[in-house]
């Protein structure tokens, strides 16, 4: 069985969410045993997994990515979208725009501390999309 679907995210403001429960909100049925996979249809947003229960951790995120990708660096020649646009298309690729979850007795195998981060890389992103799909 393949399933797969389309959301869309609210607009977030630049940073690290945790946005696990609003995809578990929307997933049908999950089968026993199969794979989960996530793609971010943008190049200036991320997803990744990490540390579900201590804000703190997605505050170092946004320093730390700002401190290894800062904005208005004389190397970028991608400039008229904004000092935001190409740090967010480096972050991007850095973080990356997919992730793949396993599935285990009909439920998202994720670590006791995991949890799906949605990254908005933009000062102004937008709402964005998640192609979904589910295999099992």
């Amino acid at each position: 069985m393949i399933e797969q679907f389309e959301i869309t995210l609210p607009p977030f403001q630049r940073g690290y969410h945790l946005i696990t429960p609003l995809i578990e909100r929307h997933l049908p049925s999950l089968p026993q045993k199969g794979l989960l996979h996530i793609l971010v249809k943008h190049t200036s947003a991320g997803i990744t997994l990490n540390e579900n229960a201590d804000p703190s951790v997605r505050s170092d995120f946004e320093s730390f990515m700002n401190t290894l990708v800062p904005e208005n660096d004389s190397l970028y020649i991608h400039t008229y979208e904004g000092s935001d646009d190409m740090p967010a298309h480096l972050k991007s690729s850095l973080i990356g725009t997919e992730i793949t979850i396993p599935i285990t007795n009909g439920r998202l195998n994720l670590g006791t501390w995991q949890g799906i981060y949605f990254c908005e890389f933009r000062n102004h992103g937008g709402s964005r999309r998640l192609v979904i799909t589910i295999l099992g």
